[in-house]
């Protein structure tokens, strides 16, 4: 114990990161643990959207969606979701809802809205488009 407290006291700017950095893991992983929008993995949600009906949204720009986007997914920028837009949507309040956009950062940040928002199955695709195209997972492109 007492080699601890040496190191300690004679690198408290590295002692002082690696507490940060533990407060911070544990910051993040409680608030994963605590939070209604849960991350799934493309895999998974190829399995959500084929046995579940689940509904994907895509929060990408309207330049990104139509370069390539999942099949039938709901084309629905973050501004018109932070605007509570969501007229698009109302009709599938009850089914699972797997946001998208392109790195799984901002899809987070939408889920936690739509849940706010009143619905009730929201997933967020981890790691984005750039996951679900290196899965070589199939990408539509719209027509212009």
């Amino acid at each position: 114990m007492q080699e601890y407290i040496d190191f300690l006291s004679r690198h408290p700017m590295l002692s002082a990161a690696w507490v940060g950095l533990l407060g911070a893991w544990v910051f993040t992983m409680a608030k994963s643990s605590f939070s209604k929008v849960k991350n799934v993995a493309a895999q998974e949600a190829v399995r959500m959207i084929n046995k579940e009906d689940a509904v994907v949204v895509d929060v990408r720009g309207e330049d990104e969606f139509r370069k390539g986007h999942i099949a039938n997914a709901i084309h629905l920028p973050l501004a018109e979701i932070k605007n509570n837009q969501l007229s698009t949507l109302e009709k599938h309040k009850d089914a699972p809802i797997i946001v998208v956009c392109n790195a799984g950062v901002s899809s987070v940040q939408a889920a936690q809205m739509l849940v706010s928002a009143g619905f009730g199955q929201v997933f967020s695709l981890q790691g984005g488009m750039t996951d679900w195209k290196s899965a070589n997972l199939l990408v539509v492109r719209k027509k212009r």
